[in-house]
């Protein structure tokens, strides 16, 4: 049965109708901002990173949202540089988004409503490759969730054309610390090129008051760089869920697929008959089927409850 039918977008999360606490931690003496929602005194907690450029006001909130109504505690935050935290604004720092999850990890960690043994992470777009990195290094992340994971692999990258992967590095590398436009109309340069990244970030449907539409050649240089395939060996026995549009032209469905087969713990795959990657941002029933099965994945792995909504 396909899972396309006729869309509704979604509104994102405000942060404002969910018994949600505005918090601030730090990670390398910067202040990371989120939003915490508790489901329950020892319910399964999740850490939620997303999209490049992405703030906590667009996919992250929506997915905590609905991760929040099957009976998981929630935190959505702001990477350094992006948002309401601190650090080089509109600069893709990876190492630096690790040591924030790892933040993030702890927050949760010594809340008194979070049992510290079931903590997971649940990365969206970008996030999916940072969530499961975070996950081979942090023992203290229990389970993964990648939802329209972008599972970077400069093997792959280069594979094709090794000569064009070194010019690209070098051409960012001389304007490492110039900017450019992170979506823009018509064809127009910008970080995330083309009609459907612009479709929602240049448009209202992704409206938050601190996203800017900036970012740094060596945010690219960073994206080309950084190895998320590589790490699925290293999730050991920790438990790993893939949830993928069968049609994705910014993630590769194929890495996707490369992720799964080379986890070597639990595993599941869950493909959608998504056209767009972003419909898995903000469009149903996408977002429901995905956000449900993250939470029925996780609620086997971390324990919890068992009765939750039901996705269309």
């Amino acid at each position: 049965m396909s899972d396309r039918t006729p869309e509704h977008r979604i509104h994102t999360y405000p942060g404002g109708d969910l018994n949600t606490e505005r918090v601030a931690f730090t990670a390398d003496g910067l202040t990371l901002v989120g939003n915490l929602a508790v489901a329950a005194d020892g319910a399964p907690a999740v850490v939620l990173t997303g999209p490049f450029t992405g703030v906590k006001e667009q996919v992250v909130g929506t997915y905590a949202a609905r991760l929040h109504e099957h009976g998981l505690t929630t935190l959505a935050f702001d990477h350094r540089g992006f948002g309401e935290s601190g650090g080089r604004r509109a600069h893709e720092d990876s190492q630096g988004k690790l040591a924030d999850l790892r933040a993030a990890v702890s927050l949760l960690a010594a809340h008194p409503a979070v049992d510290a043994a079931r903590v997971a992470v649940v990365g969206i777009c970008l996030g999916g490759g940072y969530a499961v990195r975070a996950a081979t290094t942090d023992p203290r992340i229990r389970a993964v969730v990648g939802i329209a994971g972008g599972y970077n692999s400069p093997v792959r990258f280069s594979a094709g054309d090794p000569d064009g992967y070194r010019q690209a590095l070098v051409s960012f590398v001389e304007r490492y610390d110039d900017e450019l436009p992170a979506v823009a109309a018509d064809g127009a340069p910008a970080a995330m090129g083309g009609d459907e990244p612009f479709a929602y970030y240049g448009t209202e449907r992704s409206a938050a008051a601190h996203w800017e539409n900036r970012v740094t050649y060596g945010s690219l240089h960073a994206l080309m760089t950084f190895d998320a395939l590589g790490a699925a060996p290293l999730l050991a026995a920790t438990p790993l869920l893939v949830v993928h549009g069968r049609t994705d032209a910014y993630c590769a469905p194929e890495l996707a697929e490369a992720l799964y087969a080379e986890a070597t713990g639990p595993k599941e795959i869950r493909w959608l008959d998504a056209e767009q990657h972003i419909d898995l941002y903000d469009v149903e029933p996408y977002v429901s089927r995905a956000a449900g099965a993250a939470a029925t994945f996780l609620h086997r792995h971390l324990g919890g409850a068992t009765a939750m909504p039901t996705s269309p």
